[in-house]
């Protein structure tokens, strides 16, 4: 891999790595959190769907700001919001002012879920694209592994607010490194100009773009279902399976283990057999693994072995799904890559929200809820994929 290439990899994922950890390192805390502010589980949930809410719809105004003013500005505006509200959530006296800060925490983090994306695709396409969006995921995979730990090892001794303070100073080393070592990658003579007209006219060309939204919509299940499994996990793990915050991080690492090893063979498998063919394999892939896995639950198999195995399993194959069709998703879409990769995270993370908020409200204490969301987040995969394989630019080798 060329050094530029790896350079700006790690930049990159390290700054990707700023919601995620704010995701992350906050779940072995949730249980403790709702007992010492005295409220049930689906009202720490609410912290979760507050933030997903935010993260979200807040990427429509970063794109097209980062088309308009540049990338490093919205950013350093983002990361600025983003530190206030961390230190605001570990000083929050009640549930209702947590949830409300979480909310903003998610304003400001949106800025390095879409942005990154467009610095890609200014510089890169194709196989290099996929090959640095692989490469960034990489890093970010690093979060769901280590940040549950930290946040647990973190609490044990300072309590859960401590995990707000170690964001906190994360983003400031974020700030950083966007202004020592980022450089700006869109030229002022090819900023849009500041035109409401021009914001809608850019959000048509996608909305009718039905392979931009097929495989923004593909990779939002996927986001959907690792969603569905965050929003319970801490719970389902440690009350109905008996494991502690540390064995639960533990357990939380193994599971992410599947996307980060798959995701780094992506680009590889895209030079080989194209990207079509790679996210229509990976996706029948994790459709198979979660059918398996509804299945085993429904007919009386309920081992956490098996449940772990076939998770990991099928994550695998999400991280070839993810990077894959975030990259075809933008490929036709160079002079609007900021908006389009706003609009593509905003539906994403909408679909996670959405998941979190239903299996959070039906969550009965076992897994079933939790296999159940994920097996028709894969069905529903594997029906976009081959309504959008209509719209393919590319042959699916294969």
């Amino acid at each position: 891999m060329k050094p530029d290439l790896i350079k700006m990899a790690l930049i990159l994922g390290l700054l990707s790595c700023v919601g995620p950890f704010a995701i992350d390192m906050y779940l072995p805390a949730m249980p403790a959190m709702a007992e010492d502010y005295g409220v049930p589980t689906a009202m720490s949930q609410y912290t979760l769907v507050s933030f997903f809410i935010a993260f979200g719809v807040c990427q429509l105004f970063y794109g097209p700001a980062a088309d308009m003013f540049g990338r490093k500005p919205p950013l350093y505006f983002g990361l600025g919001l983003f530190l206030v509200a961390s230190i605001g959530c570990a000083l929050a006296p009640t549930i209702e002012w947590l949830i409300g800060l979480r909310f903003v925490q998610g304003v400001g983090a949106a800025a390095v879920m879409s942005i990154p994306r467009a610095i890609i695709r200014d510089r890169y396409t194709g196989s290099e694209a996929t090959r640095l969006m692989t490469t960034i995921m990489l890093v970010v995979s690093i979060s769901p592994m280590l940040a549950p730990l930290v946040g647990s090892l973190l609490m044990t001794p300072f309590g859960w607010p401590s995990v707000f303070y170690a964001v906190a100073l994360a983003t400031v080393a974020s700030l950083l490194l966007i202004y020592f070592a980022l450089p700006e990658t869109l030229p002022v003579v090819d900023r849009v100009p500041l035109r409401l007209a021009a914001m809608g006219d850019a959000f048509r060309v996608l909305v009718r773009d039905s392979y931009f939204m097929g495989m923004t919509l593909i990779g939002g299940m996927g986001m959907a279902s690792f969603f569905s499994f965050l929003s319970i996990a801490a719970f389902l793990y440690t009350d109905y399976y008996g494991l502690t915050p540390t064995q639960f991080s533990l357990a939380f690492a193994l599971n992410a283990l599947g996307f980060f090893v798959a995701s780094q063979f992506a680009a590889n498998l895209c030079d080989r057999f194209g990207g079509v063919a790679v996210v229509k394999w990976a996706v029948l892939g994790f459709a198979l693994c979660a059918g398996l896995n509804l299945l085993l639950n429904l007919g009386g198999v309920d081992n956490f072995a098996v449940l772990v195995a076939l998770l990991l399993l099928g994550n695998a194959f999400l991280g070839l799904v993810v990077p894959t069709t975030m990259v075809l998703s933008l490929d036709d879409h160079g002079p609007i890559a900021g908006t389009a990769a706003a609009l593509g995270g905003t539906m994403q993370m909408m679909l996670g929200a959405t998941a979190i908020g239903i299996v959070g409200a039906v969550f009965d204490g076992t897994p079933q809820v939790l296999v159940v969301a994920i097996a028709i987040c894969g069905a529903a995969a594997f029906l976009l994929f081959m309504l959008t394989l209509r719209q393919s630019p590319e042959p699916a080798v294969g």
